[in-house]
């Protein structure tokens, strides 16, 4: 009975943790004026926008409002200076744990960098909405929305350790949940024929649900043969293969490029360049402009999140390693520049899906000119999507894993 008791505490650890990080979303900082922020923030779009990953917690300015944004920024940061640098490459690719512990701790101090500056600016952009606006207070909500995004970042991680998937994107998921009832009560508020909105928008995710799953499971097959089996084709079992997915991010390119498009959003907030600001007013408004702008960073960070799961090197490393080739490729550059060739056609084909499942509900209302879906957030339904398909394969392979123990023990 201790295997499904160690099942069961990683499902409690992992509900507690989030059940405490939607109560402190709701936990408000003294000395804001609630009810006059909340009326001039109603129809703000940028703010009901980075609400859906905040779980609403720029609506109260709670001490959980920044949520797990300032670390995925703050890995974003990471992970591209271990590109540029090649001190931080070293220390992740060859001293193993340790070097994970030193990527995670420069993550840490740059999430906390990310935190105070977010909380800076909205101390600044709150001010005409306190009751008492000093240096005292914006001292106080400055360490406050900081230690509280410090405390989310450190249960992400005790998720991801001690729980059940992985802990960053299971806040966002939680985050996307909590505002789908308004979003359903805005649409029905706002919609006369409330039948057909609400089965144009139960067909559409229909649609999307199905095309995301394909997407998340499609791999192509690359075939390999052990060295002393070649030019012998009857031997060739297609059992033995290295699989490529067709999208190897899952749905991380969708939440990093959803969090790197708030950054303008955040300047825009903050600026007082009336140029700078126009201009990203123009970007943010304009609906070709912000697709080209959002296509460029889907696709960005899809062959970004390839290049960090995929080394090539390391691929044609380890085959020379166990005598097997791909056939016809020779081993070395060759197999490298193979494996290369195919993954970045694949990493285009799969983000270019993304990027189209993310905009349908646009392309439905320029097609149609019918706005049943626009706003109503696909990426929102790609990330709930993807989470809970990878958080129920980790439940699926810890239960395999177990009768496995069992059957062997």
């Amino acid at each position: 009975m201790e295997k499904p008791k160690k099942l069961v505490n990683k499902i409690t650890i992992t509900l507690l943790i989030l059940f405490i990080c939607r109560i402190g979303i709701f936990i408000p900082i003294p000395g804001i004026n609630q009810g006059e922020f909340n009326e001039s923030i109603g129809q703000n779009t940028i703010i009901n926008f980075l609400n859906v990953f905040s779980g609403g917690g720029f609506s109260t300015i709670g001490i959980f409002s920044l949520g797990i944004i300032p670390y995925i920024n703050s890995s974003i940061i990471t992970q591209l200076l271990i590109k540029v640098i090649p001190n931080l490459e070293e220390i992740q690719k060859n001293e193993g744990e340790v070097g994970k512990q030193k990527i995670n701790k420069i993550t840490r101090y740059l999430t906390t960098l990310w935190a105070i500056i977010q909380s800076i600016s909205i101390g600044l952009w709150i001010k005409p909405y306190t009751f008492s606006w000093n240096i005292i207070f914006f001292t106080d909500l400055v360490i406050t929305l900081t230690t509280g995004s410090i405390i989310i970042m450190w249960f992400s991680e005790i998720i991801t350790e001690y729980g059940i998937g992985n802990g960053a994107s299971l806040l966002i998921f939680q985050n996307i949940v909590s505002n789908i009832p308004k979003n359903l009560q805005t649409y029905s508020a706002n919609n006369e024929s409330n039948f057909i909105v609400i089965s144009g928008i139960l067909i559409s995710c229909l649609l999307i649900l199905i095309v995301n799953i394909i997407i998340q499971d499609s791999k192509r097959k690359i075939s390999i043969i052990a060295s002393k089996y070649l030019g012998e084709k009857n031997k060739l079992n297609t059992q033995n293969y290295i699989p490529l997915k067709l999208n190897q991010g899952g749905v991380m390119p969708i939440v990093f490029a959803s969090a790197a498009i708030t950054l303008p959003q955040y300047i825009l907030i903050n600026i007082n360049n009336s140029i700078l600001k126009r201009a990203l007013q123009i970007i943010l408004t304009n609906s070709i402009f912000y697709l080209i702008l959002y296509s460029i960073l889907i696709i960005a960070f899809s062959y970004f999140y390839s290049s960090i799961i995929l080394n090539t090197k390391d691929i044609a490393e380890n085959l020379q390693k166990m005598g097997a080739s791909i056939p016809n490729i020779r081993p070395g550059e060759e197999t490298i520049e193979y494996l290369n060739k195919i993954i970045n056609k694949l990493t285009f084909i799969g983000a270019l899906f993304l990027f189209v499942i993310a905009q349908f509900p646009l392309l439905t209302s320029k097609v149609t000119q019918m706005n049943i879906l626009q706003g109503f957030g696909t990426t929102s339904l790609l990330i709930l999507v993807g989470v809970a398909i990878e958080t129920a394969k980790q439940i699926q392979t810890y239960i395999i894993s177990e009768q496995y123990d069992n059957i062997m023990g």
